[in-house]
């Protein structure tokens, strides 16, 4: 049913979410540099960041 797979490793329930976010981030991270995006300057920062 899929070309490709990322597996995490069998741990905890509770330590699951922070095992399975860093493949994630990996993935988002490049398929963003795939696509040209700047993954450095990131577009509408400024409107989420408060800047005093």
């Amino acid at each position: 049913m899929a070309d490709h797979v990322i597996e995490i490793p069998i741990t905890h329930e509770i330590l699951t979410p922070l095992l399975s976010v860093i493949p994630l981030q990996l993935l988002s991270y490049y398929i963003a540099v795939m696509r040209g995006c700047n993954v450095d300057q990131p577009r509408n920062l400024a409107k989420s960041v408060t800047v005093e």
